[in-house]
């Protein structure tokens, strides 16, 4: 079977939609929380917004090689969530839900692709599922900071550092403004692990 003549050529073309889309979304969330003064956090999301980016290009670059005269237009149909709004922790739940329904449907794009003989297409979704959840991980314990109140305050006493300066200090909670460079906290690296 041709790679054109497949579902899987439409599951590429359904992937690459849905990165573009996702890192448009992770775009306009890192904009909002950029815009509220939380500098670290929206350079994390920025990362991602990237991971988003390559993901669509390795899905393009395996519909490209699929032709060897240009791709007029390929329709997809497919629905894709549209339940972000402009409050940065629901955003951030809602980004790792997204995100754990993608590995589901990357997981059934490979498996189609191993039954119709694609091997190493199968082994891009997997390999593009477990980036996802990685995602998802992250979005997770994002949220659960900015919804407990913990983004800046741990239990223990922590080595909290400035990104824009380099300052470090050991505390339970992150200063408000950097003693050094006086960057607002939103500068402050953030801290995932505790142990």
């Amino acid at each position: 079977m041709k790679l054109i003549e497949s579902q899987t050529y439409q599951n590429l073309a359904r992937s690459y939609a849905g990165e573009c889309q996702a890192r448009t979304r992770y775009e306009f969330m890192e904009y909002g929380a950029r815009n509220q003064g939380y500098k670290q956090l929206a350079e994390l999301i920025d990362k991602v917004v990237y991971n988003e980016f390559n993901h669509a290009r390795m899905f393009y670059m395996k519909l490209q090689d699929a032709s060897n005269s240009p791709i007029e237009n390929i329709d997809v149909c497919a629905g894709y969530p549209f339940k972000q709004k402009w409050d940065l922790e629901e955003n951030l739940k809602i980004a790792a839900e997204d995100e754990l329904k993608e590995i589901e449907l990357y997981k059934e794009f490979a498996e189609t692709a191993k039954e119709e003989g694609f091997p190493e297409i199968e082994q891009l979704f997997l390999n593009v599922a477990q980036v996802e959840n990685c995602h998802a991980m992250r979005f997770k314990e994002l949220h659960k900071q900015f919804k407990n109140n913990t983004m800046y305050k741990k239990n223990k006493a922590v080595k909290w550092k400035c990104a824009d300066c380099g300052y470090e200090a050991t505390l339970k909670s992150a200063w408000e403004t950097c003693p050094l460079c006086q960057a607002k906290q939103g500068s402050v690296m953030l801290i995932f692990d505790e142990e």
